[in-house]
């Protein structure tokens, strides 16, 4: 028992010096840890004041929270749904919606409507990209709403850049077509703006033929025949192209495309009825002349007919889609923020101490082990040796 208690007394003052040990070499540089952290303070100080005052202004959107339409807006983004992830990867339908915020079609558009290449005072237009990047947070939070948040050293530009955010978000979805709705009125602003190019073409054709001879007489009957086969021809030309769009989106036994189906039957059957009569109109115009304006009546009329049903089928897809309950909906429309941001001063003036003192700490230790180190002499020629190697040019 005296023996360990005798061994293990060495050990606690071994202890005891080690800890004391620390304090000298504290103590030795006190002025060295204790001035550093001071003057870099001071410094910090002096270059937290010359940073200009940063303003955030901050937005909140709540997109359309559906599971379908997600969906079918990745296959119309193309190459913004990279940008979004894919659509099994995502986990809510905002994640998609953040995608089209970040999207180079929405920072193009901010940077042309606010200047910002002379406000980032950039030549480069991907230079200017990247710092509008920079300076906006777009996050989807878990409660399904999207925050968009821009910083600017202009308090009021800042909102508005925040604002227009959004304003550019509704152009593009409604380019996108992201709902079903919208899908329809897109397809359909497209088959009549052909439908009225065709027409355009078919009346031109027509006051040719009249300008170099006049269109054939056709009694009433014979007229009247060749409009309701136009007609038939259009709204079953119609039918099919709105059969086509149904396949897109519904199965072979949804009712609406069984019925759309069923339509076109009968609209066929009507037709080939009405097709025996223009036959006989057509056989009784002899003259070559006479069955090529023929033709044109048929093709005028027919365009015709084409153009009023897109038409209404156009305004019955604007209405569905107005009517649409997936909108994307302003939660918090940002304002001009009336406090600064950034930079927080004390934050960098804290933090810069605590750095500097931890780095003449270091240093104070580091250069007591070297000093020890040379006073030890088995310890002299290997310093010597760590030396030469040290150097780039060996003497």
């Amino acid at each position: 028992m005296t023996e360990n208690n005798q061994l293990s007394q060495p050990n606690d003052g071994d202890d005891e010096i080690s800890l004391l040990d620390l304090a000298i070499v504290l103590a030795k540089y006190k002025k060295l840890i204790l001035g550093l952290p001071a003057v870099v303070a001071v410094v910090a100080a002096g270059i937290s004041l010359v940073l200009p005052n940063v303003y955030t202004a901050t937005t909140k959107i709540l997109p359309p929270q559906q599971g379908s339409g997600a969906a079918a807006m990745m296959a119309q983004l193309g190459g913004l749904a990279a940008a979004a992830g894919g659509a099994a990867g995502l986990k809510n339908p905002a994640d998609l919606y953040v995608g089209m915020l970040k999207s180079r079609t929405v920072a193009d558009n901010l940077i042309e409507r606010f200047d910002l290449n002379a406000v980032f005072e950039s030549k480069l237009l991907s230079r200017t990209r990247k710092r509008l990047g920079a300076e906006t947070s777009i996050v989807a939070g878990k409660d399904g709403m999207i925050t968009i948040e821009f910083n600017d050293t202009d308090p009021k530009r800042s909102a508005d850049i925040a604002n227009a955010y959004v304003d550019e978000l509704f152009k593009l979805n409604k380019t996108l077509a992201v709902t079903e709705a919208s899908q329809r009125r897109l397809f359909f602003e497209k088959q009549f703006a052909q439908a009225r190019d065709n027409l355009v073409q078919a009346e031109a054709a027509a006051r040719d033929a009249i300008g170099q001879g006049g269109l054939v007489k056709v009694d009433d009957q014979g007229r009247t025949l060749v409009e309701s086969a136009a007609r038939l021809r259009a709204a079953a030309t119609v039918k099919e192209v709105q059969i086509g769009a149904m396949r897109s989106y519904a199965a072979e036994k949804n009712p609406q495309l069984l019925a759309a189906q069923q339509e076109l039957a009968t609209i066929k059957s009507q037709l080939a009825k009405i097709e025996v009569g223009e036959a006989s109109v057509s056989e009784g115009v002899a003259s070559t002349q006479g069955m090529q304006n023929l033709g044109l009546l048929r093709a005028v009329k027919y365009h015709e007919a084409i153009y009023e049903l897109m038409a209404k089928q156009f305004e019955a897809a604007k209405i569905d889609e107005s009517k649409d309950p997936s909108l994307i909906q302003v939660v918090d429309k940002a304002v001009v923020p009336d406090r600064k941001s950034k930079p927080k001063r004390n934050l960098i003036v804290l933090l810069s101490a605590l750095a500097a003192g931890f780095f003449a700490v270091l240093w104070a230790f580091i250069n007591e082990g070297l000093e020890k180190a040379r006073l030890k002499p088995e310890n002299a020629e290997r310093l010597g040796t760590f030396k030469r190697y040290l150097a780039w040019r060996k003497s």
